[in-house]
């Protein structure tokens, strides 16, 4: 008489579409780190697209005025969260994507069943950020992340390193002489503020029917010109890469690899950030200072690498031993990136749109600045209370319920 197997799925199921969520205890630290901390960084650059009643500047949605605590907002803004946020977001749901794949194959799923259980996820995905921007937020991201998963996993999951390293170093290539060519044409071309206008639109409408149209128009573009920009595919590459060698999973083996890509990242992006944020307030004069945005944000991609360096590092600094509070509750909030991400449309859109409430009209640079950290800081506790109460974020498990839905 055989033995039955435990926990083996029903006949007829794929292991890798009926395997249980990872338990807590085998997740990296790192990983739910950077994102907890990378959703205030999110909230940051959200913010300022809700004040629909000022007159924009140079560098995309920020006031060309305001005071000495909305210029500070306004700096801050430019030099760490502006361009920043959606790379670091974009390796790190890469770097999960790596996780995913490798646990499964683990487990003894076979090769295409991993593949087919990561396409239905990020069609999911895709899904998830078409209702989200036509519900709530035209800036949703969960949209491109789903097109990057559908075309970039089967091109690129398999390749060697040496075949990773070169696209990545092509993409950034062609990507920083296109955004030099652009800031050069610039000079010639007054590059006008009408796409990110476009942005203001949204949130000034006060029929929430009419709203929707102009998210869907303004979402829909989004997940190609994230393609045709680059960086994106880039970072997604890096995250592979940095999955494949566990460099957040086990940064104690990588030491001086997180400190160089820390230290050249962060020098490089902020750098550049505080050069944007210097032609916005003026210290900095040049013909036309909204030349240099598309640079800018190009540079964004060597901010989010080094920021998840850092935190690779903090992680090594507070293996061992109980992380201190702030940290359990960031890494909370990683453990549920998708319903925090969702949670700040919630909040924000009803609230500060013209069609809800219409706070943004009331709001400066530096109050939205305290709003989005406010709501940022409501996350952290709620999902330290679920973390606390064993429950999982409420976006994750609709997620998984409907990728590893029960097939026959």
């Amino acid at each position: 008489m055989s033995t039955p197997i435990r926990n083996a799925p029903p006949a007829g199921r794929d292991p890798a579409l009926t395997a249980a969520p990872t338990p807590v205890a085998e997740r990296a630290l790192a990983p739910d780190l950077a994102r907890g901390m990378m959703l205030l960084l999110i909230a940051l650059a959200h913010v300022p697209w809700f004040l629909w009643t000022s007159e924009t500047g140079s560098t995309l949605l920020h006031p060309a005025e305001g005071g000495i605590a909305d210029r500070i907002a306004q700096a801050v803004t430019i030099v760490f969260v502006d361009g920043r946020a959606w790379t670091l977001f974009g390796l790190l749901f890469a770097y999960g994507i790596g996780q995913l794949h490798a646990r499964r194959i683990a487990a003894g799923s076979p090769e295409r069943d991993v593949h087919r259980l990561l396409r239905i996820r990020h069609w999911w995905l895709l899904a998830i950020g078409f209702v989200h921007a036509a519900l709530l937020w035209q800036g949703d991201i969960l949209g491109t992340y789903g097109v990057l998963g559908l075309l970039l996993v089967p091109l690129f999951l398999h390749r060697s390193d040496r075949t990773l390293r070169i696209w990545i170093g092509g993409l950034l290539g062609v990507a920083a002489l296109g955004n030099l060519a652009l800031a050069a044409l610039g000079q010639l071309v007054p590059a006008g503020a009408g796409a990110m206008a476009l942005q203001q639109q949204a949130a000034a409408e006060p029929s929430y029917l009419v709203s929707v149209l102009l998210r869907l128009a303004l979402w829909v573009p989004t997940p190609i010109s994230s393609l045709t920009g680059l960086v994106m595919p880039a970072a997604f590459l890096i995250g592979i890469l940095a999955a494949r060698h566990r460099v957040l999973d086990e940064p104690g083996r990588h030491l001086p690899l997180l400190r160089r890509t820390a230290v050249l990242g962060l020098a490089v992006g902020w750098g550049a950030g505080t050069v944007q944020a210097l032609l916005h307030l003026g210290v900095l004069v040049v013909p036309n200072p909204s030349a240099f945005v598309s640079l800018h944000l190009f540079t964004g991609i060597f901010a989010g690498v080094g920021v998840a360096a850092v935190f690779g590092l903090i992680t090594h600094r507070i293996s061992g031993a109980t992380p201190p509070l702030p940290a359990r509750a960031l890494v909370a909030l990683g453990r549920r990136s998708l319903s925090g991400y969702l949670a700040q449309s919630l909040i924000f859109v009803p609230v500060l749109a013209a069609w809800g409430l219409g706070l943004g009209a009331h709001l400066s640079s530096a109050t939205a600045m305290l709003v989005g950290i406010g709501v940022w800081l409501l996350t952290v506790v709620v999902a330290h209370r679920l973390d606390v109460a064993g429950i999982r974020g409420p976006a994750e498990v609709l997620l998984r319920r409907l990728t590893y839905r029960p097939r026959a």
